[in-house]
């Protein structure tokens, strides 16, 4: 019963000026008449508010007891048509009968109103709640933008309609059809009429109707552009169109594509290859990022364990690889290694149906080693799954997603870690953003993509490199991400200069994936990612639980950091980078600061080393004032300047023992400083000869 009067509450809510149209235009029926009709109707609204619910059972009595509820709204709507009905009789007059619509309009006005000052708007809160994947996904922020414009589009129409409304309602009382009847209106012959009737019960409902028309058509275009989301783990061969570009070489403009269908095919090849064989772990180092692509997901699609390498020194490999692995690289030559160009060239053409398959991948049951050196410079290696991965992708794209696909994608990093392969690989796939295939090794490389906006993975160092050698690029509003180590902040504000953009800095590891960002012009707090929570441990150090990290209790990283009230954090250095020198404790990053302060060195590298006693070595790159500086000058003389500054700061026991200057520090293609190739420097004379300690 309850749940017919709630229908037929809605049905005459909705149908009221319809409904007196046809009482006083057909049947003509009088104000007094109509009056009781309304009294009648608010008492069913009234019924529809209350209702009595059986309680819980008494502890006293054992019996069930109840208790009578109320529902605000349709208690209001009986008031106000019980107060409405009562004048009417009283009054024998239509007036307060026809304020109905103007009421219920500047209702609904004040409803979707709120919601434009009170984000988020009535529209997309109903939209979210009737899709609950909007929330994060990379559509988010253009879904929001398009159910704000069509609230604001309800609004001006309540706006309108009160006016029309209210202005029918002061004519019909100043020109009643009684007294002129010149103002009647006939409909289909039979339904007669004043204006506040046929808008009312007719126009005001065309309009209506109309906005609901367009907006469902309007919006069926807008779904049909939306991006696609594709994960590694669920794409289809339908997920995209056979022609659909995947990957360019050079430049965009350059035409030379690797097709959805060229993917499919060339993974349906490698898939017959890696059948032939049994390993169940493959070593993958392919610098091209198509082929890696490729491989990796025929790898998986194959139900096999993928090791990813950067290093494939013929010492680094012997130490990882197990008898059983096999080896899939686009090195020429390595030992030991299938040869993926040829591996793909001399597998003959599969069936439409084999190309039209694609093997199902369960994201949790995926297995990939991934190498990185931590502080210690030796490999370690850490499991991941595509599951965690996934998740920080769908993250990011929801963060800066509209960013990205305004744009092709180029990259100057490694997919081999964590960080080159969420950003080059799996992001660019899963929301189908076309990528060069190549990594761009050289600075002078920018110059030349000036036909395309481009979205830039980059490393600092690299960045540093670039800004070092070129003036200003021709590029047309790029947007840069740049992680994998500390970008300085007059590196960041000198990359504005010459590329026209600040970059945004991605602060992660392998372990724990993306914990925060920042862009330095707005400071040089780190701002947690919304799904990270962060906390400092009795050391002073971050600890980091999110969704990627399977330990309940998170994991301990060694950076060093100041919590803000806010929630943001500082970084302040490395607790492995705090040594002690003859029981003193000295800041690494602070000595190298310092050296910086100078303004004679472009890069640095402080380590610590142990023979017979504990000291520091220093290897130094000199910018161009420094080598105009200390061109004529001895070692021993330049030794000396560099103490004799650092004295000014520290105390002589801790200061660099032993000193090396170099045209540039060892780096990997991360931007990292390999450190124990640095600490190798100084176990060995400048000539190559072994030191006599």
């Amino acid at each position: 019963m309850k749940a017919f009067l709630k229908v037929f509450v809605t049905i005459i809510s909705i149908l009221y000026p319809v409904l007196l149209c046809v009482l006083v235009g057909y049947f003509h029926i009088e104000p007094k008449i109509v009056s009781l009709c309304v009294v009648i109707m608010a008492l069913v609204f009234f019924l529809s508010a209350t209702s009595v619910n059986p309680k819980q059972k008494s502890d006293i009595t054992n019996k069930k007891q109840k208790r009578f509820t109320f529902s605000i709204r349709p208690l209001l709507s009986a008031i106000f048509l019980f107060t409405v009905g009562t004048v009417t009789y009283i009054t024998n007059k239509f007036l307060f009968l026809r304020l109905y619509p103007v009421i219920v309009s500047l209702s609904l006005l004040s409803i979707f109103g709120i919601s434009v000052i009170n984000k988020p708007t009535l529209v997309y809160r109903m939209a979210i709640l009737k899709d609950k994947h909007i929330v994060g996904s990379i559509n988010e922020h253009r879904i929001e933008r398009y159910c704000n414009i069509v609230n604001y589009i309800w609004c001006i129409h309540f706006i309108l309609n009160i006016l029309v409304s209210l202005g029918t309602v002061i004519f019909t009382e100043i020109y009643p059809v009684e007294v002129y009847p010149q103002y009647q209106i006939v409909l289909f012959n039979k339904i007669k009429g004043d204006i506040w009737t046929i808008y009312n019960g007719g126009i005001s409902y065309g309009i209506m109707f109309s906005i609901f028309t367009v907006e469902f058509i309007v919006r069926w275009f807008v779904n049909k552009s939306m991006a696609k989301i594709y994960p590694i783990t669920k794409f289809t061969a339908k997920s995209r169109k056979d022609d659909f570009i995947l990957c360019y070489e050079e430049k965009w403009s350059s035409k030379k594509y690797k097709t959805w269908k060229d993917f499919l095919t060339d993974t349906a090849k490698l898939r017959t290859f890696i059948n032939t064989k049994n390993a169940e772990r493959w070593i993958l180092h392919v610098d091209d990022y198509y082929f890696f692509l490729c491989c990796f997901v025929a790898l998986l699609q194959c139900k096999k364990q993928v090791a990813l390498t950067a290093n494939i020194s013929e010492e680094f490999i012997k130490e990882m690889k197990q008898p059983e692995d096999e080896f899939l690289t686009d090195a020429p030559n390595q030992p030991g290694s299938y040869y993926v160009p040829d591996v793909i060239a001399n597998i003959a053409s599969p069936s439409e149906e084999e190309i039209r398959t694609t093997p199902a991948i369960n994201a949790d049951e995926t297995k990939i080693h991934m190498f990185t050196s931590g502080s210690t410079g030796k490999p370690k290696v850490v499991l991941q799954r595509m599951t965690e991965f996934e998740m920080d992708n769908a993250f990011v794209l929801s963060m800066w997603g509209e960013e990205f696909l305004k744009r092709k994608h180029v990259a100057t990093v490694s997919q081999h870690h964590i960080y080159g392969f969420l950003f080059t690989i799996s992001l660019p796939f899963t929301a189908g953003i076309p990528f060069r295939r190549t990594r761009i090794e050289f600075p002078t490389e920018f110059e030349k993509l000036d036909d395309e906006k481009y979205t830039i993975i980059a490393v600092p160092a690299f960045l540093k490199r670039t800004i070092e050698t070129e003036d200003k690029l021709d590029l047309i509003d790029p947007f840069i991400i740049t992680s994998g180590g500390i970008l300085l902040p007059e590196v960041a504000k000198k990359t504005n200069e010459v590329f026209g953009f600040w970059p945004v800095e991605v602060y992660g590891s392998t372990e724990t994936s993306g914990i925060a960002h920042r862009q330095s012009k707005n400071g040089l707090e780190w701002t947690p990612f919304a799904n990270a929570l962060i906390s400092k441990n009795e050391d002073g150090c971050l600890n980091i639980k999110s969704p990627y990290i399977k330990d309940p209790n998170g994991f301990q990283t060694a950076d060093l950091v100041d919590i803000l009230e806010d929630g943001r954090f500082i970084l302040k250095g490395r607790a492995d980078s705090i040594v002690k020198i003859e029981e003193k404790r000295i800041s690494l990053p602070e000595v190298e600061s310092r050296i910086l302060q100078t303004g004679l060195v472009k890069d640095v590298c402080v380590v610590a080393m142990s023979d017979r006693r504990q000291y520091l070595a220093a290897a130094l790159v000199f910018n161009k004032e420094g080598e105009a500086k200390f061109k004529d000058w001895k070692k021993f003389d330049i030794n000396m300047f560099f103490h004799d500054y650092l004295l000014n700061f520290f105390e002589n026991v801790v200061l660099p023992k032993k000193w090396r200057y170099l045209s540039e520090l060892p780096m990997d293609l991360q931007g990292k400083k390999k450190k124990l190739e640095i600490q190798a420097l100084f176990t060995k004379s400048e000539d190559g000869d072994k030191i006599k300690q």
